[in-house]
């Protein structure tokens, strides 16, 4: 922990403070008890008791926190603390601090359209395990985690929105971005189901191939990186395999559309190759 001096500004209650430091800079301070007896002015002395220190450099972000803090129980803010507690030390590094607020909020509106008697729904959990594993896994014991804690049930849906959550965190992401190619993957998946008339095993070790090469694809057209492919292995499937091969070309469409960025050729090949396999699974059922 810095050995910095703290100077409270700001009580927002008893487990979390708004700080100055000696480079005048706005942090925030998370610790049990923390807040209790504070008053502007004060300096905090225990320091090895601060648990989190947070700068959110962003003010409109730390505007967002402290309105969100400010309406939120004390218990759900520590449990909040404990939870990126658990991704820090699963992944072993710090993550990105929005997540205070991404995830603080997201499920704070989750809690609340629950409570309403909405249903929460996700009609991507599939992709996103498939995608995510290791983020899954552990958005799988959160849920847990808060529903005994709150004793309150989460549906599964919120496994998926926890781990897009924690993708987005640990690979320091936006989120809105992270959300937005997980649904392009789903939107793709669907078209392919339409256009070859197949229903996709979604658990099947070639349907999370073909996913994951979407992922690594998309984010090759979003950072510029070009894919190449033999000339003559793009011919023979071509030949062999026409309508996989029309299809993958109809898919680069897709992610053209929805990416603005042009999709180097060399996809179309290898697209086909996972699409082929999807075909040549559904027929062997």
């Amino acid at each position: 922990m810095d050995k910095q001096m703290y100077h409270v500004i700001k009580v927002l209650n008893n487990n979390v403070v708004i700080c100055s430091t000696g480079a005048n800079q706005e942090v925030i301070i998370l610790a049990k008890g923390i807040g209790f007896g504070r008053k502007p002015g004060d300096q905090l002395t225990d320091l090895e008791k601060l648990e989190k220190v947070y700068t959110l450099k962003d003010k409109d972000e730390q505007a967002q926190y402290k309105a969100l803090v400010g309406h939120l129980d004390e218990n759900f803010i520590a449990l909040m603390n404990e939870i990126v507690s658990m991704i820090e030390t699963r992944f072993g590094k710090r993550v990105d601090e929005h997540i205070h607020i991404g995830l603080t909020d997201h499920l704070t509106f989750t809690f609340k359209r629950l409570e309403q008697g909405m249903e929460v729904t996700n009609p991507f959990l599939a992709e996103t395990e498939a995608l995510y594993p290791e983020e899954y896994a552990l958005a799988e014991e959160i849920v847990e985690f808060i529903s005994a804690e709150m004793n309150f049930y989460l549906p599964p849906a919120e496994t998926g929105f926890i781990a897009l959550h924690i993708h987005s965190a640990t690979n320091f992401k936006d989120v809105l971005e992270v959300n937005r190619h997980h649904q392009l993957v789903g939107l793709i998946a669907s078209h392919i189901e339409q256009r070859l008339q197949i229903k996709i095993d979604r658990k099947s070790l070639d349907y999370k191939r073909l996913i994951r090469h979407l992922r690594s694809a998309i984010e090759r057209v979003s950072n510029g990186e070009y894919l190449e492919a033999p000339e003559k292995v793009e011919k023979l499937l071509r030949e062999e395999y026409p309508l996989c091969y029309d299809t993958a070309w109809e898919l680069m469409s897709i992610m053209e559309r929805q990416l603005k960025k042009a999709v180097p050729r060399g996809e179309a090949t290898y697209l086909t190759m996972h699409l082929q396999r999807l075909v040549q699974y559904d027929l062997g059922k």
